[in-house]
């Protein structure tokens, strides 16, 4: 009897991922939880495992292709050794048609599952003013009833209602020349490199996005670091970098200034009592958002040992949805590719992004003398739809302040 391999469950408000890698091929012997291929979702790669072991009979989902959730990736037949492949090929052309209908759930779940429940009255009159209809949001409500709340979440992400009577304007690209063509290479975007290109865009068309800048005198830190790395590796086992005294000035300023630590849902503002510092890691196939859950809680050690952790899972391609959702601020390290200034775009629905820079000495004058000092400028993005001037300039002063006077860190002030 053959054992199918479907789609697992992706994770919250993830419905369809594109099929990557098959690690085996038809005819395969495959051991029971040994990887099967993997599955690139809108934020990560995940590998799907083999429900039992046998022989891989059948592929039905295709490198590239979309499949939704619950959908059918393939079948292991019971056996060993190749002789299931032939077989495996010859059912597959006698019936052609027999495969389409397990493509079919792809299709479904790739767009919010139609409701039994009309909209709400409150929810039905928003949505004719905001020219939406109640299939494009997913609703909350019993049997997926789509309520007010629902269309005011789907306003403020920038759901809009598709143009009916025109096409999608794409930007042309302008040919080639005759000469450049054999030379160049056209390649698809994964998911997750489109995600991101479409999270980032989304954020700067619904942010009134703004960026400030100040710089930092890291002397008195990286006087410290020096004093103390060693024994700090010793004692805690892992390295005293840069981003442990960053994450704790962080979370110290956001406590002072809540705002930069909200984040706005419809008509609401969403004030959040706790800091879950995302921290921006370049990886081979994209830059990914690891989540350091109440950073305000823990100690200069424990954020650097869950940073590590989390880098060394991007790294690898092993993150999980859990590791990703949830942060309330974030902080983007451009210096260690050497970037002297830059302006981080918002990780909506974020009101804040704070980019750190390259130390480079400069000079500085100090009690009135010109020293030689190492330097690093900071720029705070943030939304002036919810953080105002003064808020955003009081609260990177702050940062400022506790990495040129580190015992602020350590005697919370």
């Amino acid at each position: 009897m053959a054992t199918e391999i479907r789609v697992p469950t992706l994770g919250e408000s993830v419905s369809e991922a594109t099929v990557g890698t098959w690690f085996k091929k038809v005819g395969d012997a495959i051991k029971a939880d040994e990887p099967l291929l993997e599955l690139e979702t809108d934020k990560v790669t995940i590998e799907v495992p083999a429900p039992s072991a046998g022989v891989l009979s059948e592929i039905v989902a295709q490198a590239g292709e979309t499949v939704g959730l619950g959908a059918l990736l393939g079948q292991i037949a019971a056996g060993s050794g190749a002789a299931a492949a032939p077989v495996a090929a010859a059912e597959k052309k006698a019936e052609p048609a027999a495969a389409a209908p397990a493509a079919q759930p792809a299709v479904a779940a790739a767009a919010p599952a139609a409701s039994s429940m009309p909209p709400a009255p409150s929810a039905g009159k928003l949505l004719a003013e905001s020219n939406l209809s109640a299939d494009q949001i997913d609703g909350s409500g019993k049997r997926g009833q789509v309520l007010k709340g629902d269309v005011l979440a789907a306003v403020a992400k920038g759901i809009s209602a598709p143009a009916a009577s025109e096409p999608v304007k794409v930007q042309a690209r302008a040919p080639s020349t005759t000469e450049d063509v054999a030379r160049e290479e056209r390649v698809k975007m994964t998911r997750l490199r489109q995600t991101i290109a479409r999270r980032l865009k989304d954020a700067q068309n619904t942010a009134a996005m703004l960026t400030t800048y100040n710089e930092v005198d890291m002397s008195a830190v990286m006087s410290l670091r020096n004093k103390y790395k060693d024994i700090f590796e010793k004692k805690h086992g892992v390295k005293l970098g840069f981003m442990g005294f960053f994450t704790k000035a962080v979370t110290h300023a956001l406590k002072e200034i809540p705002a930069v630590n909200a984040e706005i849902d419809g008509t609401d503002v969403i004030y959040k009592n706790f800091c879950h510092i995302g921290v921006a890691v370049g990886t081979d196939k994209g830059l990914v958002v690891p989540v350091v859950r109440d950073a305000d809680q823990m100690s200069i050690a424990e954020i650097e040992k869950d940073i590590g952790r989390l880098g060394k899972l991007a790294r690898d391609g092993q993150l999980s949805m859990a590791d990703m959702q949830g942060g309330t601020f974030t902080i983007s390290n451009g210096g260690v590719y050497g970037s002297l200034m830059s302006s981080p775009i918002l990780n909506a629905p974020q009101s804040g992004i704070l980019g750190m820079h390259k130390i480079q000495d400069r000079p500085v004058v100090v009690g009135g003398q010109i020293v030689i000092r190492p330097m690093m400028y900071l720029a705070l993005s943030y939304d002036h739809r919810m953080v105002d001037g003064k808020e955003a300039v009081t609260f990177l002063v702050r940062v400022k302040d506790s990495l040129e006077d580190p015992e602020r860190l350590v005697l919370d002030l």
